[in-house]
């Protein structure tokens, strides 16, 4: 039965009611998205575990395990590193505002002949000050705001619980529920869907495993670097900009500019400190271009970084973290689509050449 224009107006109300009862849901989806995230990255391995001879569910369990390995190791050794750099961090606090007043600031005044007191910066600083000694203890204060609200905690707990156990029935059946997706499209346009959704996995599938694993090695590199130089805030400021290398550049602007400011409070101008910081973001930045994003990612996202810092923001605005962990995906979904419209756009009689002019 085909839909005929008298009846595609259900259809219509349909997906905008499916539209209104996602939004209306959006704070329970965040455990069932990382979980459906967790399956799509994993299945690749999975399926690789299968053509060993090895049944599904045991490759679920394998990559699992896998997954869980390396969760334990990062608490177990890197959270207690940044947790150390955080409160070194903290305590340079002060200094810095110190420096902001004493040096920062006066120059600015001095160079476009503001007043002295314009910057009213005695207040701020007694602020600041103040809260940052109405406690020596960061994770106590993190705590005592997690236990404010007893549900609040347990419902927190109860969608960290959630995410593994959805993220194992997902993997199990990954492949049974791409099966019977595919059942149900349209027969005479299952052709065209499927090539848009291979063309959006592979985007997908490149920005996801691609861009995750260049942000990792950039995050390794830089923070191996700036503490091989003897950077004392260097994780802190690698891990930062590994996370920044989303957006291409970002992580390397980001990253320079917090080391270089690290070194001016750690040892004041120090030629050694400073030559070391520009050594290890170059090695990093030839690294990203010439290895390792041709090498994991290619060419085949295709996001503008305007388009990347717009879709994270925009997602985040109109749904919270679910908005952040679906603004990239479809983002890379709605380019794919563009593209096909772009090409329909060509071929069409609107972008066909003028006709000459008949001769009289």
């Amino acid at each position: 039965m085909t839909i005929t224009q008298s009846n595609r107006w259900p259809w219509l109300v349909a997906l905008l009611l499916c539209g209104w009862l996602l939004y209306q849901l959006t704070p329970i989806l965040s455990p069932f998205l990382v979980g459906i995230l967790l399956a799509y990255l994993g299945d690749p391995l999975v399926d690789r575990l299968e053509s060993w001879k090895l049944s599904r569910t045991w490759g679920v369990v394998a990559v699992f395990t896998l997954f869980s390995l390396l969760l334990v190791l990062l608490i177990l050794v890197l959270v207690p590193m940044l947790g150390k750099q955080l409160m070194h961090l903290y305590q340079l606090m002060p200094l810095a505002l110190d420096w902001l007043q004493l040096e920062a600031l006066p120059w600015v005044q001095m160079q476009f002949g503001l007043e002295e007191d314009f910057w009213r910066f005695d207040r701020v600083k007694q602020a600041i000050t103040d809260n940052l000694g109405s406690t020596t203890d960061v994770v106590g204060l993190i705590l005592s705001q997690a236990t404010a609200s007893g549900l609040a905690l347990l419902a927190w707990l109860g969608n960290l619980l959630l995410v593994p156990v959805v993220g194992f029935y997902l993997l199990r059946d990954w492949d049974l529920i791409m099966a019977k997706l595919r059942k149900l499209l349209p027969r005479r346009r299952e052709a065209m869907v499927v090539g848009l959704m291979r063309e959006c996995h592979e985007v997908i599938g490149a920005f996801l495993r691609g861009q995750l694993l260049v942000m990792l090695a950039l995050a390794v590199v830089y923070a191996s670097g700036l503490m091989l130089i003897g950077l004392q805030l260097g994780l802190l400021i690698g891990v930062l900009a590994g996370l920044a290398s989303i957006v291409p550049y970002m992580g390397f602007v980001v990253g320079i500019g917090a080391a270089i400011v690290a070194v001016l409070f750690q040892s004041g101008i120090d030629l050694y400190l400073l030559l070391g910081v520009a050594a290890v973001f170059t090695v990093g930045q030839l690294l990203e271009g010439m290895l390792l994003t041709p090498l994991l990612v290619g060419d085949r996202i295709g996001l503008h970084p305007v388009a990347v810092i717009f879709a994270v923001l925009a997602g985040g605005q109109l749904f919270g973290f679910t908005g952040v962990l679906l603004a990239l995906p479809v983002a890379a979904v709605i380019m794919v689509l563009l593209r096909h419209v772009h090409d329909l756009y060509k071929l069409s009689d609107l972008y066909a050449p003028a006709e000459p002019p008949s001769q009289p």
